[in-house]
């Protein structure tokens, strides 16, 4: 699949992890080094947020601190593609194929995440723990992969989940509906801890797997696997029972604690706005090891790499979910100005009028997050936030191509939700199937596509202008 190093196997000299991504970023000049010192509170997000569409941000001694921070792993939609050893187009498609095609994990039984181990805990003095965001209501976690195992199964769910800093051994986590809480519930129910491990500096393939809308038990390290080409190789924690990749920079033991609640927020989230203070689930942390000289990579709450993480997963999984039953829908894309979560493009070929009132409500059913989606015809590009609006404005009536519903599940992020109580509406853009051909033709300026720049403009504009100027007088 791969040709460069990054396509090595996990036995190869270079094992598929954070610091061979960082690599190839570095040999294309995509990777930036700021200064040493850089504050961890606040500075360190603010770099990296001037730079998240230009260029990872590598840190070194922050505040001081032996362990460096890395930030933006994906400053463009391309670097998501380029990490799997795909083209752009092939993105969607080889996420797809991964995720119908796992490959199990490898359990192995050391690698260098185990090379130091903390058995006494004091998370902000042995880890360089970023505050982003300017209200955020201290350091977190937020680059983490949250690895739990069902307790009554033993298979493992990997996620990723905001976690405050609440003590020197406490983490607050926000557990929104999904597998681990679920996970979670079973422990709690039965008055126990439930085992995890947050690990923290990983290849981008293990991050991007982590996002996948996966059902109940099916691990998601299995699909990374299928997307690194060869299976993750993991060690059992030093403390209870997960396993976590053996290549991690940093790995976080501990328990999610039963009956437990304590406050935490806010926190910068991905719609733009702070996620409430509130009380939460806690963690209680058992021990922390990693590598001799471990990297520690942030996501800025809200930001690029915040937002296209997990919108290529979803998009994958939307894709498949709805070509199952339209199999014309030809791509789909969660837009930047919808937080990559809540509004949805999709491109259909066209075959029945009415068709894309179903295509929008099986979207709906597809992911509670969503709430607008625009169904438009192949011609327009998705990836273009302009043709799409053009669209909706030259192939929309509201009278006949709205579809509106009203007391859905949504988003309890959406702070224009009532407690994840939501609206949803669809938009219907499309060109009638019996529509005269003239009349929604498109404009074209023949040759356009053609021109090359290069020869068609002179290389001194300003000696042109001033030759022309003389030339008039």
């Amino acid at each position: 699949m791969r040709t460069d190093n990054l396509a090595r196997p996990a036995s190869a000299e270079v094992p598929l992890d954070l610091r061979s991504w960082l690599g190839h970023l570095a040999e294309r000049g995509q990777l930036a080094v700021a200064r040493e010192g850089v504050s961890l509170t606040d500075e360190l997000a603010a770099v990296s947020k001037s730079l998240e569409r230009e260029r990872a941000v590598l840190f070194p001694r922050p505040d001081g601190h032996d362990i460096p921070v890395v930030a933006n792993l994906f400053a463009a939609r391309s670097w998501v593609s380029d990490s799997i050893g795909v083209s752009e187009d092939q993105l969607l498609q080889q996420f797809q194929t991964a995720a119908l095609n796992p490959l199990p994990i490898r359990e192995v039984v050391s690698g260098p995440v185990q090379d130091v181990v903390h058995n006494e805990v004091d998370l902000l003095k042995q880890l360089p723990i970023p505050k982003h965001n300017e209200h955020d209501s201290g350091p977190y976690i937020t680059a983490g992969l949250l690895i739990a195992r069902n307790p009554r199964t033993g298979i493992q769910n990997v996620s990723i989940h905001r976690c405050q800093i609440s003590g020197s051994n406490r983490i607050g986590v926000l557990l929104l509906p999904r597998h681990t809480l679920s996970y979670f519930r079973m422990a709690e129910e039965n008055g126990i801890a439930l085992e995890i491990a947050i690990v923290i500096g990983v290849h981008p393939a293990l991050i991007l797997a982590s996002q996948a809308i996966a059902a109940l038990d099916e691990d998601e390290m299995g699909i990374a696997g299928a997307l690194l080409g060869c299976s993750v190789d993991v060690v059992k924690c030093k403390t209870n029972a997960v396993r976590v990749p053996a290549h991690a920079e940093i790995v976080i033991e501990g328990r999610i604690l039963p009956a437990v609640r304590e406050p935490e927020g806010p926190f910068g989230e991905f719609p733009q706005y702070y996620g409430p203070r509130a009380n939460r689930e806690v963690i209680q942390v058992d021990a922390v090891t990693h590598r001799a000289r471990p990297i520690f990579h942030t996501i800025v709450g809200g930001g690029y790499e915040h937002l296209i993480l997990g919108a290529v997963p979803r998009e994958a999984t939307l894709l498949q979910h709805l070509r199952r039953s339209f199999p014309n829908v030809l791509d789909v894309r969660l837009t930047r100005g919808g937080t990559c979560r809540y509004h949805l493009a999709i491109k259909i070929e066209k075959v029945e009028d009415g068709e894309p009132k179903n295509i929008i409500m099986s979207a709906f059913g597809a992911h509670y997050d969503i709430k607008q989606v625009v169904v438009v015809d192949r011609d327009v590009n998705i990836n273009d936030p302009d043709e799409i609006e053009w669209a909706v404005a030259t192939r929309f009536q509201a009278d006949r191509d709205l579809l509106i519903v009203s007391g859905a599940q949504g988003s309890k992020l959406d702070p224009s939700a009532h407690k994840g109580i939501s609206a949803k509406m669809g938009l219907d853009a499309t060109i009638p199937v019996d529509a005269p051909e003239p009349e929604f033709k498109r404009i074209h300026v023949k040759g356009e596509e053609f021109v090359d720049l290069a020869t068609a403009l002179q290389k001194d504009p300003n000696a042109a202008f001033a030759r022309l100027v003389a030339q008039a007088r």
